[in-house]
């Protein structure tokens, strides 16, 4: 069975930091972008970051540049996404994706395999 499971989320305080992680089962993510999207109650899901095949290449939407970083390990066959001094606005469901190509920005229906998402609350 091909499938992605994220894990991480959790509840925050703002300011703080959560490393999110993507981890893939039945296919190898060497072959693919991995996107990271998330989507907050009634808004629709957006991309927040992606990563090459290599790792050697990421992009960041403007709201999270600088604060959020993405990562991967072929070998484990997970990507991670590292993310500090983490704002309210950043609760949302997070999700892992899977492209055979890397482009942005992030078009959910550009992406072939979904994770079932993690939550991230961040709240005093």
């Amino acid at each position: 069975q091909l499938q992605l499971v994220e894990s991480g989320g959790g509840l925050v305080q703002p300011g703080g930091s959560l490393r999110l992680s993507c981890a893939a089962s039945g296919f190898s993510l060497d072959y693919y972008a991995i996107g990271w999207f998330r989507q907050a109650p009634g808004k629709e899901r957006e991309g927040v970051s992606c990563i090459n095949r290599s790792g050697g290449s990421t992009i960041y939407a403007d709201s999270v540049k600088g604060r959020f970083t993405v990562s991967r390990d072929n070998a484990r066959n997970t990507v991670y996404l590292q993310m500090n001094s983490l704002k309210a606005e950043d609760t949302a469901v997070y999700y892992c994706a899977a492209d055979r190509y890397y482009r942005w920005p992030g078009r959910v229906d550009w992406y072939d395999y979904w994770g079932q998402g993690t939550q991230v609350t961040v709240s005093s």
